[in-house]
């Protein structure tokens, strides 16, 4: 089993941008960016699938852009604007596997679901990345 690898967190201060990275090797039906602040349940930022679909939450919707390389199939997520609020460690999530829907990206209960109807989660995770924003 292959695992993304995530590069490209960093501090940087409130208005500030950052481009978080992912990589990984094979096929991917989706791949989306989930992050966890302390104390927090980890959630949903963005999705891109293998069709060029996208998802976003909506606190970062107009601020975080998500993209995938078609020749590299790395994924993107240029955020701008950022927040101290969007402090947190930012993980890299990927379906092996789908059908003929558009990923989610709500999580519940400690996972986070592709398609919560059927009960498909992201079942590949990287190790995460550290993005900081300070006041």
């Amino acid at each position: 089993q292959v695992s993304p690898v995530e590069s490209g967190g960093g501090s940087v201060q409130a208005g500030g941008s950052l481009t978080l990275s992912c990589s990984i090797t094979g096929y991917t039906f989706c791949m989306g960016w989930f992050r966890q602040a302390p104390g927090k349940e980890r959630e949903g930022v963005a999705m891109i699938d293998n069709k060029g679909n996208t998802n976003y939450d909506t606190s970062v919707k107009g601020r975080f852009t998500i993209s995938k390389d078609n020749a590299t199939k790395a994924v993107h997520l240029h955020m701008a604007n950022l927040q101290p609020e969007d402090t947190a460690m930012y993980y890299c999530g990927a379906l092996v596997g789908g059908g003929n829907w558009v990923c989610e990206i709500g999580c519940r209960g400690g996972n986070c679901y592709a398609n919560f109807a059927l009960g498909t989660q992201y079942n590949r995770w990287g190790q995460g990345t550290q993005v900081t924003v300070s006041s």
